[in-house]
């Protein structure tokens, strides 16, 4: 009866992430830590950027992922952090993983979470 109760606890953990969030936790979060600056910018400051270029929804996820796909000196928002960590490369993800992961971002008060 225990492991039954341990395991439904388990799937619903796991059922309760979303899509854009298990992208994000297993590729940006090696490099963005949500609230630390380390190697590159944390993704609370990157979301703070994006976000007082494009209030939208819509607009935030097609420019931040337009970018990512391409990442380029010219048309960044945040050219600080290039000066400061680089250019970040190209990852070669597909575009739609792209906008789960910027949905995700977009979506998400980092605020209030640690590291």
């Amino acid at each position: 009866m225990k492991l039954l109760i341990l395991l439904i606890l388990l799937l619903t953990n796991i059922s309760a992430a979303t899509y854009g969030e298990l992208l994000f936790n297993g590729n940006c979060i090696t490099c963005h830590f949500k609230t630390k600056s380390v190697s590159a910018p944390s993704i609370k400051e990157v979301k703070e950027n994006y976000i007082n270029a494009f209030p939208k929804e819509k607009d935030f996820v097609e420019y931040m992922t337009t970018w990512i796909l391409k990442p380029n000196t010219k048309t960044s928002i945040m050219q600080d952090s290039i000066e400061k960590f680089e250019l970040m490369p190209e990852l070669g993800y597909e575009k739609y993983t792209l906008e789960e992961i910027a949905k995700y971002i977009y979506r998400t008060n980092f605020s209030k979470q640690q590291k």
